[in-house]
């Protein structure tokens, strides 16, 4: 049985195909999502073999939110879309298939035997996704998008991931792995913390090896020995 979670912002649209994978007997089906944010978290809690993704959706759409993925848990992609221009982005995208809404038994059976045939390959998908420009983050009933720009650094704790700005501190459920990897201005300067090097404003030194970082709202981050050579040449210093 392969394990799949279904993301699709279309409460019934979601439930139509929950029903139809299951209706196969090839699938249980471990999570279903109505948005990204929610997609992220349930990815990570249950690591499915299978993804299917609905491509269009409000504030992140699917092709974003395979960006958001940490590749050491990413799944099978399967797209879903009204619309067929977008089923040639899905191939660009390298998905293993695409399916057309409303969603047809006969074609889903066709994505199965391509499923199990990659799958039983070993192989681990991978997939061109576009660089992040907005960091989902959670609000008490809402999600908040903070744009990389605007971002100071970025810290990891037992609490979570947390999206420092000069207007104050946001929980996110991307790791600092996608967030150094998928965007274009944060960079590691210790092993909980990224920093926005067009945010830095002053370097202390600290000792030979070690310096906090001042930025341009007055905040410190930290420094570790490891990363402090490289930051020093990304700066050009």
């Amino acid at each position: 049985m392969m394990r799949a979670v279904v993301v699709d912002d279309e409460p019934l649209a979601r439930e139509e195909l929950e029903a139809m994978l299951a209706e196969t007997g090839e699938f249980t089906v471990v999570g279903a999502c109505g948005n990204a944010v929610q997609a992220i978290r349930t990815l990570k809690a249950t690591r499915p073999d299978v993804l299917f993704l609905d491509i269009q959706m409000p504030k992140l759409d699917g092709m974003k939110l395979l960006s958001m993925i940490d590749e050491e848990i990413m799944p099978c992609v399967v797209f879903v879309t009204a619309y067929d221009e977008y089923a040639i982005q899905a191939f660009e995208k390298n998905a293993i298939d695409y399916l057309l809404k409303p969603v047809q038994p006969q074609r889903l059976a066709r994505a199965v035997v391509r499923l199990k045939r990659f799958l039983g390959e070993g192989k681990r998908p991978r997939y061109d996704s576009p660089v992040i420009e907005r960091i989902p983050c959670m609000g008490a009933q809402s999600i908040k998008l903070i744009d990389t720009a605007e971002v100071e650094f970025v810290r990891s704790s037992e609490a979570g991931v947390h999206v420092v700005t000069s207007k104050g501190e946001f929980l996110t459920e991307l790791t600092l792995t996608v967030l150094e990897a998928k965007t274009q201005h944060l960079v590691r300067c210790h092993k909980q913390f990224l920093v926005n090097i067009r945010q830095i404003d002053e370097i202390i030194r600290q000792d030979p090896t070690t310096a906090l970082l001042k930025t341009r709202s007055g905040k410190h981050v930290p420094v570790s020995r490891r990363f402090l050579v490289h930051l020093k040449e990304l700066l050009g210093i």
